[in-house]
């Protein structure tokens, strides 16, 4: 943990890029290690709940959970329309079905590991990131975490996840858009754990999504993709626009 607090004392941004490159590497390393194994997330997910353990015992014994918003919402879940914009652009894949993508033990290893990678990247992103950034420039710190957020998603273009560059550049507008959205739930929620919890359900779902559904109402994948985005822009603009009226959560 010294070693941790020492790279946080010197740059608390160049400690937020270091983990945002360790996490990138190890992220898809570990994806393409456990493709090799043939078990969805065997490598993945015990390595990325790995860097969640470390990460939230470092953010302990450095006393920074209040820091990076790790407390309660200051903010009522009413004034905040009770999350529910977040909770449609969650659940609205489940109009096209409910499934088992993987068998039991695959299904469990995916959520563990989607449950670290919404911790992980709330912590990466809207922890360390923002929060170091927002001492000197509150407006570049969300544009920063929000577009660096959605721009690690490009990486799907090269890690053998299967997609191709049109798709990815889509998912990655959907993640700005996203991006935006989450830090200012942070912002006027005054917690982060809204977003760790919404993105880690969120990535989690896909494990009971029935896509084949899906892309045969649509016609595509592509087109799947494009009613995600095109929910996110109505739906997440709205409350972003909501949100952006609401006083700041003091404490």
């Amino acid at each position: 943990m010294k070693f941790l607090d020492k790279l946080y004392q010197r740059n608390d941004i160049t400690f937020a890029i270091i983990w945002i490159v360790a996490y990138v590497v190890i992220a898809s390393i570990t994806d393409s290690a456990s493709r090799e194994v043939g078990i969805e997330k065997c490598v993945t997910a015990p390595a990325l709940a790995i860097m969640s353990i470390i990460l939230w015992a470092w953010v302990s014994h450095a006393g920074l959970k209040r820091e990076f918003g790790l407390v309660a919402p200051i903010t009522s879940a009413t004034r905040m329309l009770l999350y529910l914009p977040l909770i449609i652009i969650a659940f609205y894949r489940f109009c096209f079905g409910v499934t088992m993508n993987y068998p039991v033990l695959e299904t469990v290893l995916f959520i563990i590991s989607m449950l670290s990678v919404g911790f992980l990247e709330e912590m990466i992103f809207r922890g360390l990131l923002f929060r170091g950034m927002a001492k000197s420039n509150l407006t570049a710190a969300i544009i920063v975490s929000a577009i660096t957020f959605g721009a690690g998603h490009i990486v799907n273009v090269f890690n053998a996840s299967g997609q191709d560059l049109p798709e990815t550049l889509v998912q990655v507008a959907f993640a700005i858009i996203i991006g935006f959205v989450l830090v200012f739930v942070l912002l006027k929620s005054g917690s982060l754990w809204p977003c760790i919890i919404w993105h880690g359900v969120y990535n989690s779902l896909s494990a009971f999504s029935d896509e084949a559904a899906q892309i045969a109402v649509l016609g595509s994948e592509f087109n799947a993709i494009l009613l995600v985005l095109g929910l996110a822009i109505i739906v997440g603009g709205g409350y972003l626009a909501y949100l952006a009226k609401l006083p700041s959560a003091k404490g």
